[in-house]
């Protein structure tokens, strides 16, 4: 299968790694000139859990390089869906799937107005905890799973034909006939580490076991899973701070990904995570001190790093 994966960071570089090396035809999207240069030259490197490899793989910066494939993978972070979709209309032929994975709450939606709801699937992978050493070179702690769902549900065939491409790759995968339950799940597992984990300028497993550290995080969770629930939302849980710790515990080394924008002076997704809950809560009529309190510090640390207007 021909795959575009655009938005080839920490993510996109485990899902071309693994996909590549399972024979399938990967071309690498992503406006980080340096980083594709190196993929151009050295291969990709990927390591972690899955092993260390280098693998050859065709990467761009114009998207109008790659022509027509049968799987598109939208794997940028939530603020830059819409210039990522945007591009990928030139990746579009009659058959072709798109795959929209984002943290929080509204990437897809973003993805099907600009490529059209038909083709669109949603993605929540969650247990993973990549990150960037360097152009060309990225590393995960974990490989817990992918969530796939189709918009209007139920599954369908094609939905299950993509999720066979990500275990060909050696991805353990799961669809769901409700998104929301697929994208709330995540959701509520996000919310716990993204934000706090930034302020505390700690890891996962450093939030865990500090507990003053972990009271606020699973407040956090709390909240969320109560937001969800009003919302309607069908979820396989029946603690809340139990299914975030079992999470967190596979991923202990892992720093999220708020937290990797900050150390490298990017603006977050916070507004998408801990500020979805704040936001969807308010709608219901729902107080939510911790993800209120945890979205405006990070709003205010990135306001003095000088990177959120």
């Amino acid at each position: 299968m021909k795959i575009a994966i655009v938005g080839c960071g920490a993510m996109g570089c485990v899902y071309a790694g693994l996909l590549a090396s399972a024979g399938h035809e990967v071309w690498a999207v992503d406006a980080w000139r340096d980083h594709i240069d190196a993929i151009r030259a050295h291969g990709l490197r990927l390591e972690g859990i899955s092993g260390d490899r280098i693998v050859r793989i065709r990467a761009t910066t114009d998207a109008a390089d790659v022509g027509t494939s049968d799987l598109v993978i939208i794997a940028t972070k939530i603020m830059h869906v819409e210039p990522a979709a945007t591009a990928a209309r030139a990746l579009i032929g009659p058959q072709t799937v798109v795959l929209s994975i984002q943290n929080g709450l509204g990437g897809p939606d973003i993805s099907a107005r600009i490529l059209g709801r038909e083709r669109v699937l949603v993605g929540v992978v969650g247990g993973f905890g990549a990150s960037m050493k360097g152009p060309g070179h990225a590393h995960h702690n974990g490989m817990e799973l992918v969530r796939l769902g189709e918009f209007a549900g139920p599954v369908t065939p094609r939905l299950e034909a993509v999720a066979e491409v990500w275990r060909s790759g050696g991805f353990k995968v799961k669809c769901f006939d409700d998104i929301d339950q697929l994208v709330w799940e995540k959701l509520i597992c996000n919310v716990t580490y993204s934000g706090p984990c930034s302020i505390m300028d700690r890891t996962i497993g450093e939030v865990m076991n500090d507990p003053d550290a972990w009271n606020v995080a699973a407040n956090c969770a709390r909240e969320a899973f109560a937001v969800g629930k009003a919302k309607g939302v069908k979820l396989d849980i029946t603690d809340a701070e139990s299914y975030v710790r079992d999470f967190g515990s596979k991923i202990p080394n892992a720093r999220p990904s708020v937290l990797l924008d900050h150390m490298a002076g990017r603006i977050s997704e916070i507004d998408a995570i801990n500020g979805a809950i704040v936001r969807v809560g308010g709608e219901l009529g729902i107080a939510t001190p911790a993800n209120t309190t945890i979205t405006a510090l990070v709003r205010a640390k990135e306001r003095r790093m000088g990177v959120r207007a």
